[in-house]
C-alpha cells in the first residue's frame, strides 16, 4: 500500500501487487532501452517516485543508492560510479531548480543518464535552462495509482525541443474523455483504495489533457480545480503556467476563493521568500484573460510542501481561505 493524496486532500492507500509492479517496471526499462536500472535517489521511498526508482533497480538487478537531499543541496555530491545502462535520477522541479544555481551540481546533473522531472508543472524557463546546459530530462505523467509513470518523454526528444510528458510506455494507454478527463488503461492500474479491491486494469483520472499528431500527452488541469467566476470556467493550470514564465513566479498555486458578487474569485497564493517583480508579473497577467485574472495576489509566509517536494494545493486553499477578505 502507497499513500496518496497528500497534495489534493485526504490521505488514501493504494494497493498494488507484484503484478502491477513487474509490469511498470518492465514499461520503464523498455521504453527507455534499459537492461539495468541504477538510480540515485532523493525523493522519499514512501512516496511512489521514490519507491518506484528503488523497485526499479531491485527488479532488474541494478545498483540504488538512496541521497540526502539536505546534502545535495549544500554541495556533498557523490561520484557517479560507471555503469553499462548510467545512472538516473528523479526530481521535482523545484529541487531542480535549485541545483541549477550551482556550477558543480550542474556538473553533476550533466553526468547522468536521464534525469526524471515530475510532481508539478515545470515552468518554461526552467527547461529552457536545462536544455541549453545539455541535461538528459524527461518530462513524464503519472500517479501512485499506476506505479508511477505511465507517459514519458525520452531525454533526445526533450534535447531536440519536445516539452510535452510523452507517449505512452508500452504497458500502458492514455484515452481521453469527450472533455478532455485523462484514462489510462493497463497492467500496472492500481488494485483499488484500501480496503477496496478492484480487478479493472483502466482508471478515469481527474486529469485534463490533450494529444498531439505525435501522441504525445499535454497536461492541461484539473477538473476538480475547476474555478468557476462570473459564469466563466477557468482552468488554474493554464493561469499558473503564464504566471510561471519568464522569470514571473516560480512557484504559485491559484485557486477559487467564494465570493458573494461573482461566486468565486481567482486567487494567486506564492511563497512570500520569492519577493517577485511587480512590472513582470502585472505584463504577464495582462496576457490573460480578464476573468482568468487573479484579483489578489497572496504571499504566504508558511508555503506548505508534501514529503516529496509537491506543493500541498489543499492547504495553500486552506491558507488563503483563511486569510481576510482582500488582504
Amino acid at each position: 500500500m502507497i499513500p496518496t493524496g497528500g497534495s489534493g486532500g485526504r490521505l488514501k492507500f493504494v494497493r498494488h501487487d507484484q503484478h502491477t509492479i513487474a509490469a511498470a517496471v518492465r514499461g520503464f526499462t523498455e521504453h527507455f532501452g534499459l537492461s539495468r536500472v541504477n538510480a540515485m535517489g532523493v525523493l522519499p521511498l514512501h512516496h511512489v517516485s521514490g519507491f518506484m526508482a528503488w523497485m526499479r533497480c531491485a527488479l532488474t538487478g541494478g545498483e540504488y543508492r538512496h541521497l540526502d537531499w539536505k546534502g545535495i543541496e549544500q554541495g556533498t555530491l557523490p561520484e557517479l560510479p560507471p555503469k553499462p545502462d548510467g545512472w538516473v535520477l528523479s526530481l521535482v522541479p523545484t529541487q531542480l531548480e535549485r541545483l541549477l544555481r550551482s556550477a558543480p551540481a550542474r556538473q553533476w546533473l550533466q553526468q547522468f543518464r536521464i534525469i526524471f522531472l515530475g510532481g508539478g508543472p515545470a515552468w518554461l524557463e526552467l527547461l529552457e535552462h536545462a536544455a541549453a546546459l545539455r541535461l538528459p530530462l524527461s518530462l513524464g505523467y503519472g500517479m501512485t495509482e499506476t506505479a508511477a509513470m505511465i507517459t514519458a518523454l525520452r531525454p533526445e526528444e526533450f534535447l531536440a525541443g519536445a516539452r510535452s510528458s510523452g507517449r505512452a510506455l508500452p504497458h500502458a494507454q492514455i484515452k481521453l474523455t469527450k472533455d478532455g478527463t485523462i484514462m489510462v488503461m493497463g497492467r500496472s492500474v492500481f488494485r483499488g483504495y484500501y480496503p477496496e479491491t478492484r480487478v479493472e486494469e483502466d482508471f478515469l483520472t481527474t486529469d485534463l489533457g490533450r494529444l498531439d499528431y505525435k501522441g504525445h500527452l499535454h497536461i492541461t488541469g484539473r477538473s476538480d480545480d475547476v474555478i468557476i467566476t462570473g459564469g466563466e470556467k477557468v482552468n488554474p493550470a493554464e493561469v499558473e503556467a503564464v504566471l510561471r514564465n519568464q522569470g514571473g513566479l516560480a512557484e504559485v498555486v491559484v485557486v477559487g476563493v467564494p465570493d458573494a458578487e461573482w461566486g468565486q474569485i481567482v486567487v494567486a497564493a506564492y511563497p512570500a521568500s520569492s519577493r517577485p517583480n511587480q512590472a513582470k508579473l502585472a505584463e504577464l497577467t495582462a496576457q490573460l484573460a480578464p476573468a482568468k485574472r487573479p484579483k489578489h495576489f497572496l504571499p504566504l509566509e508558511s508555503w506548505p510542501l508534501t514529503s516529496a517536494g509537491k506543493v500541498n494545493r489543499a492547504e495553500v486553499a486552506r491558507l488563503v481561505a483563511a486569510r481576510p477578505a482582500g488582504s
